[in-house]
């Protein structure tokens, strides 16, 4: 049973916590500093991670903290925060690319793909690609990439990124998540194809009690409850992020999620990616999909 007390030393350790404020990404943030990590809150306002940073402080640590503005809703902002992390550091260990909306109603990023789709692939996409030559200049760097058990019904529907044809919340929500997963695995590929050391992991949670479901109405909320049963805590919830980015047994490439009840709840093992998120070419139609959404090109090759 893998628990945050086997998180080895992370003294000089740089790591970037993308929604780092609240839930999983605040549980991730607040272990990482326990183990001394300097850790860089990315969230969508200041006040957000002003927030974080205080109620962390409250716990006994050894690392250190940073707030960064991220707004992964907007390129310019992902460009942005990324420009500042390269001018303020040398190296970068870990990028967690925790952040996410989860069946809101329907709504567009500011350059307008629906807002699911656009938060939580298109907006870390661009994210690694611009820390990717700090990343790339890291030895022993990671990139997580938190996906959920929904991309097991995710399928990327091309014809309506932009909600051109209709909108459906969990539809949308489980699309998104799929592509968090496909991303991993390709990201991993491409660098394996260029002698890289980057190491690109997937993560899920399991059945967590979060603000991701702040949009369920009482009835949705009920029903999850009586399909997953008990929900885990946050801090549960974030042992398989943890694991992907400290863990030296932790596979690139692969995914890693809760042991028991099929990736429901437990403690952080190794699973299995379905079919749906390791179709190459579906993989390599995404990928230029989002350099050509982002303007943003990996320095490695398909």
């Amino acid at each position: 049973m893998w628990t945050k007390e086997q998180i080895p030393a992370q003294a000089g350790k740089i790591i970037v916590v993308t929604g780092a404020n609240t839930g999983i990404g605040f549980e991730t943030a607040l272990a990482l500093y326990e183990a001394g990590a300097h850790v860089i809150l990315a969230c969508r306002s200041l006040d957000n991670a002003e927030q974080a940073v205080a109620r962390i402080q409250t716990h006994k640590g050894r690392g250190t903290l940073e707030t960064g503005v991220l707004d992964l809703s907007s390129l310019a902002s992902v460009e942005a925060f990324a420009n500042t992390i390269r001018q303020k550091h040398q190296q970068l260990h870990v990028v967690i690319n925790n952040a996410g909306v989860m069946i809101p109603p329907a709504s567009k990023t500011v350059d307008g793909f629906e807002l699911q789709f656009g938060v939580n692939f298109i907006g870390h996409f661009a994210l690694i690609g611009r820390l990717y030559p700090l990343l790339n200049a890291t030895p022993g760097a990671r990139v997580v990439s938190v996906s959920s058990l929904a991309y097991l019904r995710g399928k990327i529907d091309f014809e309506n990124l932009r909600s051109e044809n209709s909108y459906d919340p969990m539809r949308e929500y489980c699309q998104s998540k799929l592509a968090n997963i496909i991303f991993a695995v390709e990201l991993q590929r491409r660098v394996n194809a260029t002698n890289g050391h980057l190491l690109v992991i997937a993560a899920q949670p399991g059945a967590n009690k979060t603000d991701l479901a702040r949009y369920m109405d009482e009835a949705a909320y009920a029903a999850a409850l009586e399909r997953f049963g008990t929900l885990m805590d946050p801090w549960q919830g974030a042992l398989p992020s943890l694991y992907a980015a400290v863990a030296d047994r932790a596979i690139g490439g692969a995914l890693y999620g809760p042991d028991q009840d099929e990736g429901v709840r437990g403690y952080p093992a190794q699973g299995v990616i379905t079919a749906n998120a390791l179709n190459e070419a579906l993989a390599l139609k995404l990928w230029s999909l989002a350099e050509e959404a982002t303007g943003v090109s990996f320095p490695v090759r398909d």
